[in-house]
């Protein structure tokens, strides 16, 4: 997980949601969770500190919320080779 969360700082993203992987060529659309996920990823390499900050601006649990992240780095792995 913490290797796709380092990938994530490579990424071009726009504010619309559209990003692109320079390295993998792979572009993509996430929506406006996913847009906060990555541009927090993009600063922060811990994974329980960036649930704790989404925590912060989400009104779920932290369980929830880390349930929520894993699955969406697992998907995001299928896009950064």
């Amino acid at each position: 997980m913490k290797n796709t969360l380092l990938a994530s700082k490579r990424l071009a993203i726009s504010e619309s949601g559209f990003v692109f992987d320079p390295v993998s060529g792979q572009s993509f659309s996430v929506n406006e969770t996913g847009l906060v996920i990555l541009h927090l990823a993009q600063h922060e390499d811990d994974l329980d500190k960036l649930v704790e900050q989404l925590a912060e601006q989400f009104d779920a649990s932290i369980l929830e919320i880390n349930r929520d992240v894993q699955d969406f780095i697992y998907r995001l792995k299928g896009f950064l080779k």
